[in-house]
């Protein structure tokens, strides 16, 4: 009923209509101001290009906006602050001979197209779908306009008004059973558990020993080579252990070595398919180290337009929210033109390749591809930050390449025979470099990174050579070399696999891969650590809760079934209203049970052997806003806490942790002062308290830059647990910095204090006014020392 009222809204006139002036302009609204710059740039003056500044009506914050008894009808207000922008639109569609709506060409951007279409009631209104921001692109897409996607819009609907009911009626479970400030996301919470379960695996892992051993050989002609033991009597060998390894030594040691068996295969390596959203994502954090969310952010501004040359705005890529892998018959034929002519005609296959996409792609996008093979990276690398170059010379290279024909290797492989045991190697020639002449695949598969000859890829990025031989050929041992090794457990995930995953277990779609890592970070659930995703303690407990309360909320078949249900809503298979209830009607069950059963985390205390030191009363283990500590049984009489240390296991003894006395000294009584961690962060905190409750903030030893300030740069902490550097006499002094204050002058412009910058390849020390430019590499720093 809910979708027919909507459609009729969208097709039929309007009670309410604006009033055509012959002669005006065409308005158009797109939701990037960007995107309107470079529009307005191929339209002319015939048109307006308006930017709404993406949704401008959502549901509200305050409530939860959804009439559940009356078919799910949300209730949607506009969004705060943009109520300039509402009446600026409305203002120019009064006066517009046509209006027409040009947000993004997915879910999202229809739903925007909708929300403006309902606030302008007109029956001017034509959808236009562009999928490169380009003139040919722009042009074809105003020759052909159309009219909202209703079933579009009823798919981002039935996935806002899901995510709305379990964040607003699971979120006050959290509040008043963990912490208040909490929440849950329906799809944000299967990403957590699948963190916290391969940690699980992580922690169990019982490492096996196993070893290996390798002979460095000599044949009659150069080079040596390595060869690998992988054979006892024709069947595969496992070395367990260190003896195991001896005895084999110890038969084969002073024994002839000869060639067995020599074969060569010629092997064909094919392209990789050109990019989708998610594959996107996951070869820019192997190759390029971005974040889910910095590879869309970099995308998005390829994708809506650059100044390029003499060009002007143009968009640079297509749109970068596809899981399709189709590519525009006309665009193929042109790039097979260019492949020919730059590499020859041998690099150019016979027919173009077409790529199978998965299940229920979005066929009507094509894949991520450059809208201009001529505009290769390299020409117009000038007109680009260093990281947008970065980015559109690896969609470019592997558009490219997915159009060329396959690198053609002769693989040869040797086995070579001593005693009873048999040890192989493997080398390879590359015929014909075919597609790898411009991109190489980045090796790592699901967490593992696999050797080149595990792969067959073996002499894509270096050949490994071996000399002539011939079967029955002496060779010379020259070293036997025995390895000790342990079996290792799955890997944790990093940006890449945790897309992967979520991608192979039909959670998510290719624009929210990026929102859901950003918003389980935000929310504190998961932290990043050398790139590898790791559960807080915050977000285990949450889990444990969530799994034994909403078992099919965060379960990833359940949440797989309902992605597949949203899809069969935008293909008009389903009724968005029915999706919604079938999931409701188990939820709400759910949700009743867990408000009775659910334990109030904040009430539970875990005994310990531990006695407080000040009352002598028992010490159990607590959980406060951040995470467990030590307590006195004796509160409120008593407040004496400690943080401690515990290795996994519930056995494991509890390690209080004594506070960091410093030598600050307390203005108020005298005592020294310890470190402790607040809600903003550590401070320094006097050892009498309660008795004495003086408190500073940490200082860096840095004197504030500011002129006539006497202030010391501190240690401060956001809201969202951010660090950040500020003057100690604020709020009269308000100087504020990001990075760390390093206290030393530079040695080029001579500033008070240079700061170090934290990347994720490491840490820098630079001088922190930008145009000095200084960069203190570890060379510099020994000259330094």
């Amino acid at each position: 009923i809910m979708a027919e009222k909507v459609k009729k809204k969208s097709t039929t006139k309007s009670s309410v209509t604006t009033k055509k002036v012959s002669g005006g302009t065409d308005l158009v609204i797109v939701e990037s101001p960007t995107k309107a710059k470079t529009l307005t740039k191929y339209l002319g003056k015939k048109f307006r290009v308006m930017a709404s500044v993406g949704h401008i009506r959502d549901l509200p914050k305050s409530k939860l906006g959804i009439d559940i008894e009356n078919g799910f009808k949300p209730e949607y207000i506009p969004i705060k602050g943009k109520a300039k922008v509402i009446a600026e639109i409305k203002k120019a569609a009064a006066t517009a001979n046509k209006i027409y709506l040009a947000p993004d060409p997915d879910r999202e951007g229809e739903a925007i197209a909708w929300h403006i279409a309902e606030e302008l009631k007109s029956d001017n209104l034509l959808r236009v779908f562009m999928h490169e921001i380009t003139e040919k692109g722009v042009r074809q897409a105003f020759a052909e306009p159309s009219v909202i996607d209703i079933k579009k819009v009823n798919a981002q609907q039935a996935r806002r008004v899901l995510d709305r009911i379990v964040g607003y009626k699971i979120s006050p479970l959290l509040w008043q059973k963990v912490r208040r400030g909490l929440s849950a996301g329906r799809v944000q919470s299967v990403a957590v558990r699948l963190i916290c379960e391969r940690e699980a695996e992580v922690l169990a892992f019982v490492p096996k020993e196993y070893w290996s051993i390798e002979a460095k050989l000599q044949a009659k002609n150069p080079p040596t080579f390595i060869a690998s033991l992988v054979q006892q009597n024709g069947e595969a060998i496992e070395i367990s252990n260190q003896e195991a390894s001896q005895a084999i030594l110890d038969a084969i040691t002073n024994q002839p070595f000869s060639v067995s068996r020599i074969e060569v295969k010629e092997r064909k390596k094919n392209p990789a398919a050109p990019f989708t959203t998610s594959t996107l994502q996951q070869e820019a954090a192997h190759k390029l180290n971005f974040t889910s969310k910095k590879t869309m952010a970099i995308a998005q501004q390829l994708y809506e337009g650059i100044q390029v040359g003499q060009e002007g705005a143009v968009g640079l890529i297509t749109y970068m929210r596809t899981d399709s892998v189709r590519i525009s018959p006309d665009f193929q034929m042109e790039t097979l033109q260019h492949i020919e002519e730059k590499y020859g005609r041998d690099y150019r296959p016979a027919t173009p390749f077409i790529y199978k996409s998965k299940k229920r792609a979005q066929e009507a996008h094509e894949a991520i591809r450059p809208t201009a093979v001529l505009r290769e990276p390299d020409r117009i690398s000038n007109d680009l930050t260093r990281e947008q170059y970065q980015l559109y010379k690896l969609i470019y290279n592997r558009f490219v390449a997915s159009q060329m024909n396959p690198a053609i290797l002769d693989v040869t492989r040797v086995d070579i025979t001593v005693a009873n045991y048999t040890f192989r190697t493997t080398g390879s020639v590359v015929k014909f470099p075919g597609f790898t002449a411009v991109y190489l695949e980045n090796q790592e598969k699901k967490g593992v990174t696999t050797s080149a000859e595990e792969e067959g890829d073996e002499g894509l990025e270096g050949e490994k050579r071996l000399p002539r031989l011939e079967v029955g050929e002496s060779l010379q041992c020259l070293l036997l070399d025995p390895k000790q090794h342990f079996t290792q457990p799955p890997p944790r995930f990093n940006e890449a696999s945790l897309v992967r995953s979520l991608e192979e277990s039909g959670i998510g779609r290719p624009s929210t891969y990026a929102a859901i890592i950003t918003t389980i970070q935000d929310r504190k659930y998961v932290e990043k650590k050398e790139s590898r995703f790791y559960p807080t303690e915050l977000g285990e407990v949450v889990n444990k809760l969530l799994v034994a309360h909403f078992a099919d909320v965060v379960d990833v078949e359940f949440t797989a079934r309902m992605e597949d249900g949203l899809d069969q809503v935008e293909e008009g298979e389903a009724d968005w209203v029915d999706t919604v209830s079938q999931f409701y009607g188990t939820f709400a069950k759910s949700l009743e049970k867990a408000e009775v059963v659910m334990p109030n985390v904040k009430r539970e205390e875990t005994p310990t052997d531990l006695v407080c030191e000040k009352c002598s009363k028992p010490m159990v283990i607590k959980w406060g806003r951040f995470g467990k500590f030590l307590a006195c049984t004796g509160y409120p009489e008593c407040k004496t806490t400690m943080e401690y240390n515990q290795a996994e296991g519930k056995d494991s003894p509890v390690v209080p942790i004594a506070p960091e006395v410093t030598s600050e000294i307390c203005d108020k009584c005298g005592k020294a002062m310890a470190i402790k961690t607040g809600r903003f962060g550590r401070f320094l905190a006097c050892i009498g308290y309660p008795d004495c409750k003086g408190t500073k903030p940490i200082t860096t030893g840095v004197s504030c830059p500011e002129q006539g300030c006497t202030g010391k740069l501190a240690e401060k902490q956001t809201k969202g647990r951010k660090l950040f550097y500020s003057c100690t006499r604020y709020p009269d002094c308000k100087f504020a910095i990001w990075d760390k204050p390093v206290a030393r002058p530079c040695p080029l412009c001579h500033v008070p204090f240079l700061v170090e910058k934290f990347r994720a390849g490491g840490s820098s020390i630079v001088c922190r006014i930008k145009e000095c430019g200084y960069k203190e590499t570890p060379e510099s720093a020994a000259t330094l020392s």
